[in-house]
């Protein structure tokens, strides 16, 4: 019988190393580039909306993307469909970095959306595999900070790179990572899908199971629900530099400092989150989330009061809401995935297209809608909140959840 390394065998800690380094991808390659956004309107003397439409395309392709990767996953194994969709990645990293005119910086930013759509699908797909209930819930919660952490953090790094390099650094802290995510999946992922069937890559295979969850109320809810906690906090990065530089007048280490401060109400809320873990079921945890961050969208609304932006009026909801999300992740995600084993990479995907596509639509939304930043903050963030706070009486009976849990 054939010993398998110890590298190889997926406990809960290195299930979440390894998760947390795939989902960290697609989160990073968004907020890492915002703060040079008003940078590159000057350098290829274009306009903004044209600079917008390079986050418009990532959006795009990450979106469409996260429809195909998982049900491949499902067909063909975890590993190799990371591997193919990350190489793509790496592309897409080296034609941004080289990118003379800003249609091949759209260009390689669209190819990095659809790289990076891997990395949420397979990874969630991987807990799923391997984890079921409050394992899988604190699984989900470590995975949970990076998503919050990564677009929270990443701004501040790029703002420090925009400091003491120009804007091409980005893109080469990016394909710096391209390199780690590949080697990562290729050294340390053990292939984790125990039911591969080709069968599911079938055409007609892949959207009979993605309507079969969209009829479900035990997917639709905790879905609908992510979408929108997470399509919110995408939807923030594509505006609030506009607001804290160009608006309220930030340097870019000032308004890295208020990045960090921000990532700190995040590690707040997971480290919280991560002791309620060990006594409280993660789906009795979400409403009290939930009122936090829908509190959170009353904040915004609340600019409107104020002649002028005011830096605490954007600060502290942004700061509410991050600290609000570990307390929903978790619950939700178990939740909607926990039903679904044999197709588990497609109910991965169809989460990551609502999330993701929550911030595409939101993005666009302030780009097509509104010419005011501030005015895009303090409209869609408290509407986004809003339909959060509805959407929570989708969710299925604590008490079924919980029971399924000990089943």
């Amino acid at each position: 019988m054939r010993i398998k390394p110890r590298w190889a065998v997926l406990d809960e800690r290195r299930t979440s190393f390894v998760s947390a380094m795939m989902i960290a991808i697609g989160p990073l390659s968004l907020a890492l580039y915002t703060p040079a956004l008003p940078t590159l309107v000057a350098t290829f003397a274009t306009t903004p909306g044209a600079v917008k439409f390079s986050l418009t395309v990532y959006f795009l392709g990450f979106c469409l993307a996260q429809l195909l990767c998982g049900p491949m996953s499902d067909a063909h194994g975890r590993k190799p469909v990371a591997l193919v969709f990350f190489s793509i990645y790496f592309v897409g990293s080296v034609v941004a970095l080289f990118a003379p005119t800003i249609h091949l910086l759209q260009l390689g930013r669209a190819l990095q959306g659809v790289g990076a759509a891997a990395g949420i699908s397979t990874s969630r797909a991987i807990v799923r595999d391997l984890f079921v209930g409050q394992t899988s819930a604190r699984i989900m919660n470590r995975i949970g900070l990076l998503v919050g952490l990564v677009p929270a953090f990443s701004p501040a790094i790029g703002s420090l790179l925009l400091t003491f390099a120009d804007w091409r650094a980005i893109f080469l802290l990016m394909f710096a990572y391209a390199i780690v995510a590949v080697s990562v999946v290729f050294f340390l992922l053990p292939e984790t899908n125990r039911a591969i069937n080709p069968a599911l890559a079938a055409p007609g295979r892949i959207a009979a199971n993605y309507f079969s969850l969209l009829i479900d109320r035990r997917f639709v809810g905790p879905a609908a629900l992510m979408g929108l906690v997470l399509g919110g906090l995408y939807t923030l990065p594509s505006l609030l530099p506009f607001v804290l530089i160009e608006r309220i007048g930030l340097t870019p280490i000032q308004y890295a400092v208020v990045m960090v401060v921000q990532t700190c109400a995040l590690l707040t809320g997971n480290l919280l989150v991560g002791r309620l873990l060990r006594h409280i079921s993660a789906r009795r945890l979400i409403p009290y989330g939930l009122a936090i961050i829908v509190a959170a969208g009353a904040g915004f609304a609340a600019a409107r009061l104020f002649a002028t932006p005011h830096l605490l009026s954007f600060v502290i909801p942004s700061m509410m809401w991050v600290f609000g999300l570990p307390f929903v992740t978790p619950g939700t995600m178990t939740s909607a995935l926990s039903h679904f084993p044999k197709i588990a990479g497609a109910a991965s995907s169809l989460i990551g297209f609502m999330q993701m596509g929550g911030g595409f639509l939101g993005s666009a939304l302030a780009a097509a809608i509104f010419g005011d930043p501030v005015a895009a903050v303090d409209t869609l963030l408290p509407v986004i909140a809003a339909l959060a706070g509805i959407s929570y009486f989708l969710l299925p009976n604590p008490s079924a959840e919980d029971a399924a849990e000990r089943s």
